[in-house]
């Protein structure tokens, strides 16, 4: 779907900030909905209450708890409306609501009328005249309520019947409303509420049943138009809407420059390595940031030059290989040319030159050899004869078949063998072929009456340590890390013959074995070489 890194960065990016926003567009959506939603049922339920306090004093609701900040509001809203007054006359009277804004003077009574009026602060009716008592809503059928227009609400006073007694819009006075889902359940003693957004206009209805002596004597039906709360949140879907729209024009041009700055040192990595593909290691990224890209270019760096060293390597090690084989075989060659002129006839000078062929031949093998142990051992091809191996017994055992050849060249050999050293687990064939090499080389290298010491023991990490010391020439501290390199040999080497692989392969060995091989030198002091191996099990 995605062609570059790029591409999938910034549709990652941008799918996560449009699911945030999106989360949080709905969350704050739907919360506000709701909060409004409940402010306006409990406003509702609040002016029920009151306009039940002020057609019967003595009369109970049911209903849901008023929300405190709701009801306050609504306070609020009465109180800036001034009290209500209310003027009621006989049954066959007429019931009057007045907004005042001033009670403070002597209210009047006469004997055909009751007054009250309504302190919205205490949310309770206050009657100068207690005479008219009476719960009966059958009275109510020709009143006109005239508060619903101060509170943008309308109130319909019901009967027990279900019939409509008043109407603030005076449209549906006498009209029979026991079908109505919430009047039933008010005229059952139950609160009702609902929400209707179907129609034209938007309206939120609460029924408060008029309970007296536990009779419900009525309803008080209440509604009031929503449209201004579903316009304020339509609104609000469209500015949220909008700034989606902008974060998300936004987010396409951020999310393009990150990506830009994660993406070109991927870029730079990729044609670097495409050109190490093609051969070139002289390649170098220059990423200098101190993230995983930073660290993911430098090792890039360490793997190029390393490439090029073993490529280096790879170049002088065919060199050597040609030079080593170019030189047994010369010889070769030219001993058997002279036979061919007539050396041949000469048996004290054939015997010579055949003799000179088969050393030549024998240096090959064993050049050949060497090169099969190491092409064996770089590719994981080493054949392992591995048992638990006394390696004291072998070391002694190789000490004496050398100490007359170590006399001859008036040098001592010295074992030390720790008694409590256990067997190791090797391969005898092959640890002797290190030995013999390490040993050979202490031999080469050392001065005549020096002492080369052969030396057994175990290690604080329970592996088997052998060493072999001399007090010879030494080697020079700048040629010990290439020792071990195939065909390297110091200059004091080069005089005393070999083809420089005896350490390669004696290293070669012994990490097979999971050991571990080491020089330390000091010039004209003397050469110590150590290995270890892995306790036998």
């Amino acid at each position: 779907m995605f062609s570059s890194l790029r591409q999938r960065l910034m549709f990652s990016h941008l799918v996560v900030i449009l699911l945030a926003m999106g989360l949080v567009a709905l969350t704050l959506l739907s919360f506000l909905e709701n909060y409004f939603l409940r402010s306006t049922e409990d406003s509702l339920v609040a002016q029920a209450r009151l306009t039940v306090q002020a057609i019967a004093p003595d009369a109970l609701t049911a209903g849901p708890p008023v929300n405190a900040q709701a009801a306050l509001n609504n306070a609020i809203q009465q109180q800036s409306q001034g009290n209500l007054y209310i003027q009621t006359a006989p049954p066959t009277g007429t019931l009057w609501l007045y907004g005042m804004t001033d009670l403070s003077g002597t209210l009047a009574w006469d004997a055909n009328y009751s007054r009250f009026f309504l302190d919205a602060a205490q949310g309770r009716v206050v009657s100068t005249d207690q005479r008219h008592k009476s719960t009966d809503l059958s009275y109510l059928k020709d009143t006109a309520l005239q508060v619903g227009a101060q509170l943008d609400t309308r109130i319909r006073v019901i009967d027990a019947q279900g019939l409509v007694v008043a109407d603030t819009l005076n449209t549906e006075v006498g009209a029979d409303l026991k079908s109505d889902a919430l009047v039933t359940r008010a005229l059952q003693g139950q609160y009702a509420s609902r929400l209707d957004t179907t129609g034209e206009t938007p309206t939120a209805f609460v029924a408060m049943p008029v309970l007296s002596n536990g009779q419900t004597m009525g309803v008080v039906y209440l509604s009031q138009s929503i449209r201004d709360v579903l316009t304020v949140l339509d609104d609000l879907r469209s500015r949220l809407l909008l700034s989606t729209l902008i974060a998300l024009a936004l987010s396409v041009f951020v999310g393009w420059w990150l990506s830009s700055r994660i993406t070109h040192p991927v870029q730079q990595l990729n044609a670097a390595a495409e050109a190490v593909a093609e051969g070139r290691f002289d390649q170098a990224v220059q990423i200098r940031s101190r993230d995983e890209l930073g660290r993911l270019g430098q090792t890039f760096n360490d793997m190029t030059t390393r490439l090029q060293a073993a490529r280096q390597m790879q170049v002088d090690f065919v060199a050597d290989v040609s030079h080593e084989l170019r030189t047994p075989l010369t010889s070769i060659k030219g001993t058997i040319e002279t036979l061919r002129e007539g050396a041949v006839n000469d048996l004290e000078v054939r015997d010579r030159f055949l003799e000179t062929v088969e050393a030549e031949t024998d240096r090959l093998i064993r050049l050949v050899n060497d090169l099969l142990v190491l092409s064996r051992a770089d590719s994981a091809a080493l054949n392992l004869s591995r048992k638990p191996t006394d390696i004291g017994d072998l070391v002694r055992a190789l000490a004496d078949r050398l100490t007359e050849h170590a006399r001859v060249l008036d040098l001592t050999i010295q074992v030390e063998i720790d008694p409590d050293v256990p067997p190791a687990w090797a391969d005898a064939d092959r640890i002797e072929q290190v030995l013999r090499n390490l040993l050979d080389n202490a031999l080469k290298y050392s001065r005549p009456q020096g002492t080369i010491t052969l030396r057994v023991a175990i290690t604080e990490d329970d592996e088997v340590l052998v060493e072999v010391q001399d007090e010879g020439i030494g080697i020079p501290a700048s040629e010990l890390p290439r020792l071990g390199q195939r065909f390297y040999r110091a200059d004091k080497a080069r005089a005393r013959g070999g083809h420089g692989l005896g350490l390669a392969i004696a290293q070669s060995l012994i990490q097979a074995h999971g050991g571990e091989l080491w020089l330390e030198s000091e010039e004209g002091v003397g050469t110590t070489a150590g290995f270890t191996l892995p306790i036998a099990q």
